[in-house]
């Protein structure tokens, strides 16, 4: 009897035990979540910020603790006692180093709200990790060291954050104890934050007295800070108002996937960045503009009546259209526009500089298409910011920039949708993400330049003439022997009866390139010029010789995708450096290493040999006519 009693109650007290498990998961899943970044100047207190904020909130497990306790003594950062920097700096080069090298997250909760926190680093070189951290945050928590005050990189990532559309902002006025809690040195960091944070779009600035290291202002109110009166960090992100406006836009959902099991179903994978769909809408493919209804949108084994924004589903239409992965389904009646050339800002990310009229590949939502920088209008003064003219971009610079695309593509605006706003620049050989940017408008112009279809092409141009238009791009160091080269050729083609032209590098910048000078970036737009050129040649039906050192393999394969896939003939002249400087027809050499002339190709500028040329001369070792003979098999 006595042991029946006894399991009744085991049973009421696990019975009770679920509930409140249960209970606690429901209420955990009704909870919003907040996605926030801690950023600004290296060794403001970011790391230690977080891992003191996990500390109190009880949200750090035993083991956890004591690990932490024993890797504290270990580093010996703060003299015995705990370092909470070591909660979120897991990468081995962290800790030695004592700063954050790559974006850390971390996912918490409270009774209020979940969190999911992006710890980024805060040195410059790294600045494209703390771009990627603040990609998808909705809140940047910005630390300024109460003894330093603002630092550049503290204006570059409120700038950054900024750009990325973050509307609310934590001013964490950190290492407070080190000032000894001075009401005025925290009034005077803020007052020179809010001077600054005027000309950037933020909604909300809620600036905050802390200290890290002790806890102050951080879970709990300080006793030190009697003049503050405003909320605790912690509190602050629990009670922030973050009201998603793109559930409230037209359906927008880039297709990732074109779903096809077997014959009977064809779906459309992607995940919705914004509006809603329903059973039964009306919906447009962009950029074919075909018009279809959603027959149904499926989660996996099951069927959904209707899908929101941020959820991953496959709808199914009433008919049979052409999409394909890239392609945009948008609502019907409230599609989104369609463009090649875009207004835009940039943050690069490479340490290699990013050039006007240079082809990257670029990735808009699901797709990938080529784009190239066709100008860059200016790059900003973080700390004034200034629009600053120039030619070119470094790394950690940020600006507005042109950029053209190889086919017309369906965005908004970043202002309005992230997730057709925002872009990345991939280098085409490295594969590197070089730069991260956001599209501000189409370049409307764009739209009212047309090709006009001419009766006389370029196929009958070429029938006149008896032969091909062709383009024989030779490139190789100076004194090499292109423009030698280039002259026999063309003797002997002419000896053909055929119907040629040279563009010579020097001759070409006695004319339409005499604008230029030799740095990298006008290296690269005298390339661009050079085969917009050589292109309307090859229309004209003419055999084009080009004898340029064009030296970017990028430029060179830019030049390549112009013309039609026999059009475009690589030579390269491999020659030794020093074979080179012998042969010195101009005495170039002897000035670039005298350092009279600077940004000369071999010498302090670099030369990227072909990969995959069509034609390669030795010219050390190889008869000039042999040479000839070689180049003619390909015209």
């Amino acid at each position: 009897m006595a042991q029946a009693q006894s399991l009744s109650a085991a049973d009421a007290q696990l019975e009770e035990l679920e509930a409140r498990v249960q209970t606690y998961i429901d209420t955990q899943a009704n909870l919003d979540l907040l996605r926030f970044i801690t950023c600004g100047s290296v060794d403001d207190g970011k790391s230690t910020l977080i891992g003191r904020m996990l500390y109190e909130a009880q949200l750090v497990f035993e083991d956890q603790v004591t690990a932490l306790q024993q890797d504290s003594k270990r580093m010996g950062t703060q003299g015995g006692d705990i370092d909470f920097a070591l909660l979120v700096d897991g990468l081995a080069a962290e800790r030695e180093q004592g700063i954050t090298i790559d974006v850390a997250y971390r996912f918490f909760s409270t009774d209020h709200r979940k969190f999911i926190v992006a710890d980024t680093p805060g040195h410059e070189q790294y600045t494209r990790n703390m771009v990627t951290g603040a990609s998808t945050a909705q809140v940047a928590v910005i630390l300024v060291d109460a003894v330093n005050g603002l630092l550049t990189q503290t204006r570059r990532h409120s700038f950054i954050t900024s750009l990325l559309g973050i509307k609310h902002v934590v001013l964490a006025v950190n290492k407070m104890d080190l000032v000894d809690y001075d009401a005025q040195i925290f009034a005077d960091i803020v007052e020179d934050y809010q001077a600054f944070a005027k000309q950037l779009n933020f909604s909300t600035i809620t600036a905050i007295p802390v200290s890290a290291l002790k806890g102050d202002n951080v879970i709990e109110r300080s006793v030190h800070t009697h003049w503050y009166s405003g909320p605790t960090l912690l509190g602050c992100l629990e009670t922030i108002d973050i009201s998603d406006t793109e559930g409230e836009s037209a359906l927008r959902l880039p297709v990732q996937w074109v779903n096809r099991p077997n014959a009977e179903f064809r779906g459309f994978a992607g995940t919705i960045v914004a509006g809603q769909v329903k059973r039964g809408e009306q919906v447009r493919i962009l950029p074919s503009g075909e018009v279809a209804a959603v027959d149904d949108i499926v989660l996996y084994q099951d069927s959904l009546p209707a899908a929101v924004t941020g959820q991953a589903v496959t709808l199914t239409l009433d008919r049979e259209v052409d999409v394909s992965r890239g392609d945009v389904i948008v609502a019907a009646d409230a599609p989104c526009e369609v463009s090649d050339q875009f207004d835009a800002s940039l943050v690069w990310m490479d340490q290699e500089e990013g050039f006007i009229g240079r082809s990257y590949w670029l990735m808009l939502g699901t797709t990938r298409i080529n784009a190239t920088l066709t100008d860059i209008k200016f790059k900003y003064n973080i700390n004034t910011l200034d629009e600053l003219s120039t030619h070119s971009f470094a790394l950690n610079d940020i600006g507005r920039v042109t950029l053209s695309f190889d086919r017309a593509v369906p965005f908004e605006a970043y202002a309005d949708c992230q997730g057709l706003g925002s872009f990345v620049l991939i280098d085409r050989y490295s594969h590197a993400t070089v730069g991260a940017g956001m599209i501000n408008f189409a370049l409307r112009r764009a739209k009212n330049i047309h090709r006009h279809a001419h009766n006389i092409d370029k196929a009958a141009r070429a029938a006149l003439k008896g032969q091909k238009g062709k383009v024989l791009w030779m490139t190789g160091l100076s004194g090499s022997g292109k423009s030698t080269v280039a002259n026999a050729v063309e003797q002997a083609l002419h000896a053909q009866g055929r119907h040629t032209f040279i563009l010579d590098g020097d001759n070409v910048r006695h004319g339409l390139n005499k604008d230029l000078g030799f740095t990298d970036a006008d290296r690269v737009e005298n390339i661009r010029r050079t085969a917009e050129v050589a292109k309307l040649m090859v229309e004209a039906g003419l055999i084009v010789i080009t004898a340029f050192i064009s030296p970017f393999r990028s430029e060179r394969d830019m030049a390549r995708v112009l013309f039609e896939e026999d059009e475009f003939v690589e030579i390269y002249l491999d020659v030794p450096l020093e074979v080179a400087e012998e042969r010195d027809p101009k005495g170039l050499y002897k000035k670039a290493r005298r350092g009279e002339l600077p940004h000369f190709t071999g010498i302090d500028s670099p030369y990227e040999a072909p990969e995959s040329a069509e034609v390669v001369l030795r010219t050390a070792d190889t008869p000039i006519e042999a040479c000839v003979e070689q180049v003619l098999k390909h015209v």
